[in-house]
């Protein structure tokens, strides 16, 4: 064995948390199946295949936001957060949804989205309608900047960014006022300094529970706290608007966690799960989030990792780098060992697909996607699979701005060609990176639409679900999708996976991904090759039994153009 660093996690007192075995299943409802063929997938179509689900062996459904919303941002703009929106179904179906999914022994879990409601919420209509409104405080207001007047170019009260192109402030004219958004003008920010603000949520968060709901995951939590004095922000390469160092886990973020975890989880029976999305966070503060002694949060999202292939911006993609990922994955495996709990993805819905992204999408599509899920699903920390990524499905093959739909490619082609950049290049730029490359509609067979829907559906179904759906691999029993079950199995059945320490072999190797787990007197060796290339390995002298492998007959010296290898020994 090479040397590295042995990383021994921490026990808790008693018995190990049940979603450090668990494996998260990712719907994205509108694209998942579609029950009434309208072309928009809605819940009926999810409850129609949870056998499929139970199938594959996940044990936590987490589903993206079914609320009533006016749908600006595909439903991450709420305007009734006890409402299910009627493209949707309704709660009757939801709760024939969360019936099925608790009859298979597996959890659901809600997209819980407080950073900011829809401007059609009751809340802001109410704020937004006179200066002395009792709710006027709910939401971020404030005057134009001092010597400036109201709706000149620059008078927005700082320099903030929305995450979704131009200033994070929108004028309201009938009060004069400037209300923030740090994503579309149509998600005002809610006021978290606010008690009643916080109340109102967590009243609304026992509402979900006391339905029957499992935990939630939270949308961008870390961005609640924000410096309250709105400074300006540091200005971005490109002169871009900044401001994030006042917001990404700012002043009293632990505060809010630490009372939200008090007046809605404290003591409430059943085995729940919490999940903080938190962009920007680092190690250090993920200890935080998630020391258990602290009483904030099970396990955070972090996106260190799915940022190593951007440039100046998402858009600006640049060439994989394997170090690169073994450095971020590597440095999260060692700070988060002794305390604390990480989340693992490849992809989700604000992700392109990892098969695309960091694989071979051609001619080793299936081999690539059961490596990386090989690579991913035996690190320490909780997988998650995101709809259709155990079937290997890919980026679409985007031709025009026609046929995208998320706000965030829209907002970008529009202020990249107002700038000047050719209206081709930039849609080139998107192609890979875009949102929509994860919400494509489910392959679900090869018939037309994919078996998604019996209508026109609401974003162009990928071509290729003809070769690749989940008929023909349910079938297949050398296919992706059975290779992601056999890695679930093995999560649910080797206590070593979920527990093990973490040790990083060969860190500087170009081509080859190797790690080991142990726990007790039971060691795994995981190797993955991230080239279409053969590789010795024989520097690792390996011994033991294969566990797992995405080729017919691996050896532990030469690994095969995209192999994943799991080796077991005692």
């Amino acid at each position: 064995m090479t040397t590295g660093t042995e990383l021994t996690p921490h026990l808790e007192t008693g018995q190990e948390a049940w979603w450090k075995s668990a494996v998260v299943y990712q719907i994205y409802p509108r694209s998942f199946a579609d029950s009434g063929g309208d072309g928009i997938g809605d819940l009926a179509g999810i409850t129609s295949r949870l056998d499929y689900l139970a199938q594959l062996g996940v044990d936590v459904i987490w589903l993206s936001p079914i609320y009533l919303s006016p749908q600006d941002d595909n439903g991450y703009d709420i305007s009734d957060y006890t409402a299910i929106d009627p493209v949707f179904g309704s709660l009757a179906d939801f709760d024939a949804l969360l019936a099925g999914v608790h009859e298979r022994g597996m959890k659901l879990v809600m997209d819980l989205v407080v950073n900011h409601t829809s401007d059609e919420h009751a809340w802001f209509v109410e704020s937004r309608s006179s200066l002395d409104n009792p709710k006027r405080d709910w939401y971020i207001w404030r005057p134009a900047r001092d010597g400036m007047h109201t709706g000149d170019p620059g008078a927005e009260p700082n320099n903030w960014g929305s995450w979704f192109s131009g200033p994070a402030w929108d004028l309201d004219p009938a009060t004069g006022e400037y209300y923030l958004h740090l994503f579309s003008p149509k998600q005002p920010d809610l006021n978290w300094d606010n008690p009643d603000v916080r109340a109102a949520v967590y009243a609304m968060m026992r509402w979900w529970l006391d339905r029957g709901v499992d935990g939630f995951r939270m949308d961008v939590i870390n961005l609640i706290s924000k410096d309250s004095r709105l400074p300006d922000g540091h200005v971005q390469p490109g002169g871009l608007y900044g401001g994030t160092e006042h917001y990404l886990s700012g002043p009293r973020i632990h505060e809010y966690l630490q009372e939200m975890h008090r007046e809605v989880f404290a003591g409430r029976p059943g085995q729940l799960l919490t999940v903080g999305e938190m962009p920007g966070v680092t190690v250090d503060e993920a200890k935080l989030f998630t020391d258990p002694d602290r009483g904030e949060l099970d396990m955070v999202f972090q996106f260190e990792h799915v940022n190593i292939d951007h440039g100046t911006s998402k858009f600006d993609p640049v060439p994989f780098d394997l170090g690169l990922l073994k450095a971020s994955l590597g440095r999260w495996q060692a700070g988060l060992a002794e305390r604390g709990w990480n989340s693992l993805y490849w992809d989700n819905h604000d992700q392109p697909r990892i098969v695309s992204r960091f694989g071979d999408d051609r001619e080793y599509r299936a081999r690539s996607a059961k490596m990386l899920a090989t690579v991913l699903h035996l690190h320490r920390g909780t997988p998650y699979v995101y709809q259709g990524e155990e079937l290997g499905m890919t980026n679409a093959p985007w031709a025009s701005i026609e046929e995208f739909r998320d706000i965030e490619s829209l907002n970008h082609y529009q202020a990249a060609v107002a700038a000047g950049a050719d209206p081709a290049a930039v849609v080139g730029s998107m192609r890979s990176h875009s949102r929509d490359n994860a919400r494509t509609p489910m392959q679900w067979d090869g018939s037309p639409q994919g078996g998604f829907t019996d209508g026109t559906p609401w974003i162009a179904v990928n071509p290729n679900h003809q070769e690749i759906n989940a008929l023909a691999e349910l079938a297949d029993p050398d296919s992706v999708f059975h290779h992601y079950r056999r890695l679930i199995d093995l999560r649910h059945t080797e206590p070593v996976v979920a527990h093990g320490t973490f040790t990083m072999l060969l860190p500087d190797h170009p081509a080859v991904y190797a790690f080991s787990r142990r726990l007790g007197d039971v060691e795994l060796v995981v190797l993955g090759n991230f080239s279409s290339d053969p590789v010795h390995v024989d520097q690792l002298a390996l011994t033991g039994d294969v566990v797992l492998s995405n080729v017919p007959d691996p050896t532990p010296l030469l690994l095969q153009p995209w192999e994943g290898t799991v080796y077991r020994r005692t």
